[in-house]
């Protein structure tokens, strides 16, 4: 039936409304070597979104799902797809489109799984950072399904090397998350020159209204459905959060390492640079913890995520884009070391967690001036979050005692291993007359090291006398203002102003995305006539620093700088911005 003969209509579910019957997915119409593959992986319920998805999608309708993370919309749109493909058409018929590397190697994985009884079906996974003659050879031998993220899409389709002509299916996966990310061009380039004949499915947590604009553009009649739930992070995930300041953080997670039961950790920090730094910061601490993020080769990220996997790495420092489409049993914790500033960002880290039925927890740093963050993900997720207090020294004392006791425990449950042990015991206090306990006592501390077994206790906090506290306050110095991190701030002049009509949000744009910098690392922006004065964090490595010098902004070299000048005219630290001043919002991306 053609496609605009079909009346639209649209589909909402949540919660809190009574459940409808529930469904086999062998109800659904799906081709029977698809249901054998999720017989095989044990799914026999689709899930609200796959339900109501999946019947559309077989018919030939165009369709728009909004549903959060986690919900199963991979399934959604992979089995029909898999049900309706032709094994004799050799160039691609079904192309999707996802933000990030790791959600298009999920999403493929995802494809291979579900058509594992399908004979000779090729799925191509295309993202950057992979070699380009993995990725043509396979082009020429011919694939069903190509998984890849819109930048590489698009230097395959200027090459001519992709030929998406007989294109059937095309989905949008999480496709806020690629606009957030500046595809949106490339996206819409992509619509626009491929059949105008193909099945449109676009996949979404929010609706922005440039989403709501490409959905009318490109998708004819389409069947609108909206699975919401009652919260938007799961019941299985216990969420608490620390009060600590920026200095305090690293010590603060190494307190919560300490005590805290946990298998594998996923550590979310704002910045490239901050991963890097933390890792090697827990490393020196005796954790085995590696950072993964945009920078690092893609071979290395995968070989990474492996290991966590496999139980040789404990701990992943990563930034948000780097951590999407994971998916590890073994990570039982989430840190938020820097809590997010968008409580979407917030859903979809701790959603690492979690996940099908299994239990997890969630800790977010909150520094004093990000309590208005913490009170704003409590109320998009109408879920408390429980305060915690950092770990005392008795607490991790008692947590080191009782491994301690653990580790003898379990020893002497192998008499294999300790009978030589006793003999050599045995020995020395024959031949030197010493209490037994005594020689236990020296071969534990002869195993622990220098390192010593329990912490001592922490010094009283000295208090300032009033003369000191006068002496500063009388300097009068300027005090380093904060990001929204509690890191130290600093102003950076760069060489366009108003007569070159710059705008706050041209300067973010242009120095987030070719500093790697996220919207937490902006302050106040004064636009002064011929040039600007940016805050930004104070640490800025000589990389990104070099990296920014390069960057044009309304077609002007930049030249960005340290701003020594006197701060004028803005409580706190801010320049002075006159008409030109960006006051009272951070700016956004």
């Amino acid at each position: 039936m053609p496609v605009s003969r079909l009346k639209p209509y649209r589909c909402r579910v949540s919660d809190d409304q009574p459940e409808a019957p529930e469904q086999n997915f062998s109800d659904l119409g799906l081709a029977p070597e698809v249901l054998k593959a999720l017989a095989d992986v044990g799914y026999e319920t689709p899930s609200q979104i796959q339900a109501l998805t999946i019947p559309p999608l077989l018919e030939g309708r165009h369709v728009v799902g909004l549903a959060q993370t986690g919900t199963g919309k991979t399934a959604a749109f992979a089995l029909p797809i898999l049900s309706q493909l032709d094994m004799d058409q050799k160039t691609p018929q079904a192309l999707v489109l996802a933000p990030t590397r790791e959600l298009a190697l999920q999403v493929s994985e995802a494809f291979e799984k579900y058509a594992a009884h399908m004979k000779g079906v090729r799925v191509l996974p295309i993202y950057g950072g992979q070699g380009y003659g993995v990725q043509l050879s396979a082009l020429r031998r011919g694939v069903h399904v190509v998984v890849g993220t819109p930048g590489r899409i698009m230097d395959h389709l200027e090459k001519g090397t992709l030929d998406l002509s007989e294109l059937r299916f095309l989905v949008l996966d999480e496709a806020d998350e690629m606009l957030k990310m500046g595809f949106a061009e490339d996206v819409e380039t992509i619509l626009a020159d491929t059949p105008d004949d193909k099945h449109v499915a676009l996949f979404s947590a929010t609706m922005p209204a440039q989403i709501r604009r490409i959905s009318k553009k490109y998708l004819e009649d389409p069947v609108e459905i909206t699975v919401k739930n009652k919260t938007t992070t799961s019941s299985t995930i216990t969420q608490r959060y620390l009060i600590v300041s920026y200095p305090q953080k690293v010590d603060a997670l190494t307190r919560i390492l300490e005590v805290e039961n946990f298998e594998g950790m996923i550590v979310f920090v704002r910045t490239k640079n901050e991963t890097e730094t933390l890792a090697e910061k827990l490393r020196a601490r005796g954790y085995s913890a590696m950072a993964i993020n945009g920078d690092v080769a893609q071979v290395q990220r995968e070989r990474t995520v492996n290991q966590l996997k496999a139980g040789k790495l404990d701990i992943l420092v990563a930034t948000d884009v780097a951590a999407r489409g994971l998916d590890v049993e073994r990570i039982s914790h989430v840190v938020n070391y820097d809590i997010p500033t968008d409580t979407e960002s917030y859903v979809h880290r701790i959603g690492r967690t979690g996940r099908a039925g299994r239990s997890g927890d969630s800790i977010a740093f909150v520094t004093p001036r990000e309590r208005h963050l913490l009170r704003a993900i409590e109320k998009a997720t109408r879920q408390p979050l429980t305060q915690m207090q950092l770990p005392t020294v008795d607490d991790v004392n008692a947590t080191r005692l009782s491994r301690f006791d653990d580790q003898i425990t379990q020893a002497l449950t192998e008499p294999e291993r300790i009978d030589f042990f006793r003999d050599v015991v045995s020995h020395y206090v024959e031949e030197h007359d010493v209490p037994e306990v005594d020689v236990a006592a020296a071969l534990a501390a002869v195993m622990h090291g220098e390192q010593p077994l329990l912490l001592e206790p922490e010094p009283e906090p000295r208090q300032r006398s009033f003369e000191e506290r006068s002496t500063h306050a009388g300097k009068g110095e300027r005090q380093p203002r904060e990001s929204r991190s509690g890191a130290p701030m600093a102003a950076y002049r760069i060489e366009v102003g108003k007569r070159h009509k710059v705008e706050p949000r041209q300067i973010v744009g242009a120095l987030a995305n070719e500093g790697g910098l996220s919207r937490g690392d902006f302050g106040y922006i004064s636009i002064k006539p011929d040039f600007s004065v940016v805050e930004l964090p104070a640490d800025l490595p000589a990389g990104t620093l070099d990296r920014l010098a390069g960057t044009r902004i309304s077609g002007k070299l930049i030249e960005i700088k340290p701003d020594n000048g006197p701060y004028r005219g803005r409580p706190g630290g801010g320049h002075k911005g006159g008409s030109g001043g960006y006051k009272g919002k951070r700016p956004r991306t």
